[in-house]
């Protein structure tokens, strides 16, 4: 990695240089820039969350390889997630505009393959943000609801268990919530994505020293290391395959940092600080999430009575030990119910930078006119916001969240496609990157030199992996209660997303849409 200078307006003021790179690319500034290098990377470390990624699917990652998939997967995901963020961090800095992805796709695939590149990677990345939407704000929603659950004395103490339409109700609530916010001016809604970060690395320390500290039983660290759980009652006993399955709370933890290549019209000298701001997220919340991890699973001591649905948790296993912590030092729940607190806003704040990206990347895709009823969805208020497209994500995540009323299996399945969908996006521009624009491809500020290519492939190959072990079967034999419904969600977006392109948009869709003269 090494700085120069950019070609675009020379010695030029900051503003200006921002304003004559984003006419290079073929805009106008519309939006308001006022983002710094750390409001950029707090909206992508708050989105990341490790706080939120690893407690929610803290349940998936025990069931499938146990401690030691995921202290030692963690790792491994953060070394080739490490790449993935890399490559994408180069190709930011080279194309700094809130459309991201399948703005660099188009930019990289070549003139012949551009708009099809462009229209499958722009669909994957918003098809994957509003599952991540989703995912994120139904998980705080049924957190809410076991704090309740909690709070009035537990599953077996006569504690109240909401049915699943109220915690749709409650769903429905936050949602509102997120959009009210992301309606407010982007020096507002830059207070929420910093109280994120800041939110998340206080509650890491927080909970790290605590939980511990409180803990009468401890795991020592060859249960920690080492052990896996095979006893998982999903009739897989393959340690490989058990450990490859866990690796998707470790990966789903680690998504949403294109939102700092998303901001990038708001941010100042954006080819340097919105690359800058998928770096630091994603180093710091590798780091910063693994420790967390290590905390949590220290006070992991009884791997089915976690899991048991018949437990005081219903058999939400962080909860449920958080819970039990505190109880069996102080006689009372109440400690590990304050964590959950806080595990819950850190939650609140990831939901709020998931809307925020979501709506920035419609604005540019229907600014592109790429969305039905684009001219909607294409406006900004007098504030610069775009409105409109704050509340088409809300409402799509609202929607999404109705198939948790026929099948929680079902649901659950928007855990992988936000994990899945958005890394096929992610890969996309890589792979054009280290293929067909190989020779052609001009770097920004930040950039990896030499070795752009060779990280370039690993990322690739990572994303390719991954994609194929999260859509293997989780459980033996395949029933329609334990089905992995991810294949059929992400083969659905790319049906949907080809499918609509030979059938329409390839007659009409050229890719982004220059709005400047040249």
């Amino acid at each position: 990695m090494s700085p120069r200078r950019s070609s675009a307006g020379g010695d030029l003021p900051v503003a200006d240089r921002d304003q004559a790179r984003l006419q290079q690319l073929g805009y106008k500034q519309e939006l308001k820039r006022g983002l710094s290098v750390v409001s950029n990377f707090a909206f992508s470390f708050a989105i990341i969350s490790v706080l939120t990624g690893v407690t929610t699917t803290y349940n998936t990652g025990l069931r499938y390889g146990g401690p030691a998939s995921m202290t030692l997967g963690w790792l491994v995901v953060a070394l080739f997630n490490g790449c993935v963020a890399l490559s994408m961090a180069e190709i930011c800095s080279a194309y700094p505009t809130s459309g991201g992805l399948y703005y660099w796709s188009a930019k990289l695939a070549g003139k012949e393959w551009a708009p099809l590149a462009s229209w499958v990677t722009g669909w994957f990345n918003i098809v994957g943000q509003w599952a991540c939407t989703a995912s994120v704000d139904f998980s705080l929603a049924q957190l809410i609801q076991v704090i309740i659950l909690l709070g009035t004395g537990g599953a077996n103490g006569g504690g109240y268990l909401a049915s699943k339409y109220v915690v749709l109700a409650i769903y429905t609530a936050i949602l509102i919530v997120h959009g009210l916010i992301n309606s407010l001016p982007i020096q507002w809604l830059s207070w929420f994505g910093q109280l994120g970060a800041f939110w998340n690395v206080a509650g890491v320390f927080v909970l790290v020293i605590l939980v511990p500290s409180v803990a009468k039983e401890r795991a020592n660290a060859e249960f920690i290391f080492t052990h896996m759980n095979t006893s998982n009652g999903m009739g897989i006993h393959s340690k490989a395959y058990i450990l490859a399955v866990g690796l998707l709370m470790s990966q789903y933890s680690s998504i949403g940092y294109d939102t700092s290549a998303h901001m990038t019209e708001e941010t100042k000298k954006a080819d340097w600080n919105g690359p800058m701001g998928i770096v630091y997220s994603v180093s710091l919340s590798s780091v910063f999430g693994w420790i967390y991890l290590l905390a949590l699973t220290s006070v992991v001591t009884d791997i089915p009575y976690l899991l048991d649905a018949g437990n005081d948790a219903g058999g939400y296993a962080i909860a449920q030990a958080l819970y039990a912590t505190f109880h069996r030092r102080y006689g009372t729940g109440a400690g590990g119910i304050a964590c959950l607190v806080i595990i819950a806003v850190a939650v609140f704040l990831c939901g709020t930078a998931c809307v925020t990206s979501n709506s920035r990347m419609g604005y540019a895709f229907s600014r592109d006119g790429a969305m039905p009823f684009s001219h909607v969805w294409y406006r900004v208020n007098k504030q610069e916001v775009p409105f409109n497209v704050v509340w088409l994500s809300v409402s799509v995540a609202f929607v999404m969240a109705l198939t948790s009323l026929g099948s929680q299996v079902a649901f659950q399945a928007m855990v992988s496609v936000a994990t899945t969908g958005l890394y096929i996006a992610y890969a996309l521009p890589i792979f054009f990157r280290v293929t067909t624009a190989r020779k052609s491809f001009v770097p920004g500020p930040f950039h990896l030199g030499r070795y752009g290519l060779l990280v370039g492939w690993v990322a690739v190959a990572w994303v390719a992996l991954v994609t194929v072990l999260f859509c293997l079967p989780v459980a033996y034999p395949v029933a329609e209660d334990n089905l992995n419904y991810t294949p059929v969600a992400v083969g659905g977006v790319l049906v949907l997303s080809v499918g609509t392109w030979l059938l329409h948009a390839r007659f009409w869709f050229e890719g982004p849409v220059i709005n400047v003269d040249a």
